[in-house]
């Protein structure tokens, strides 16, 4: 099994309903989101996976989401937790990569295994598509 991982950022403010804590209050992050491929084949170059592709992708979602109030994007269902900003992210790369060509969806050779979506260095929600 192979896996690569491309990383990029992005700055955002949300608030939390339902939750009694400082959170609550709207309030910033500077996301680092991880995205996980894995598969078992190589490609004639000897890649799983060029990172260009996955960065370009990875880039074309997160630009929907930076410097923006997370409240306001309707998906979130007014409550951006980083573990649905993760889904949201794994969501919109398949999208992305499915208009390139791409599939790597669950059931595909290669696949998007995880996304980690960190709010602080110490605070990390991940997604794991079943």
């Amino acid at each position: 099994m192979f896996e690569v991982r491309i990383t990029d950022d992005f700055a955002a403010a949300h608030f939390l309903r339902d939750y009694n804590g400082k959170c609550e209050n709207l309030h910033g992050h500077n996301y680092k989101v991880y995205v996980h491929v894995e598969g078992n084949e190589l490609d004639e170059g000897g890649m799983l996976l060029d990172f260009t592709l996955l960065k370009t992708a990875l880039k074309e979602v997160l630009s929907k989401i930076d410097h923006t109030n997370l409240n306001d994007i309707a998906i979130f269902d007014q409550n951006p937790s980083a573990e649905r900003i993760a889904v949201y992210i794994y969501k919109n790369m398949l999208k992305v990569l499915s208009e390139k060509g791409l599939d790597l969806s669950k059931n595909s050779n290669r696949r998007i295994s995880k996304v980690d979506v960190f709010e602080t260095d110490k605070n990390r929600a991940r997604y794991i598509p079943e």
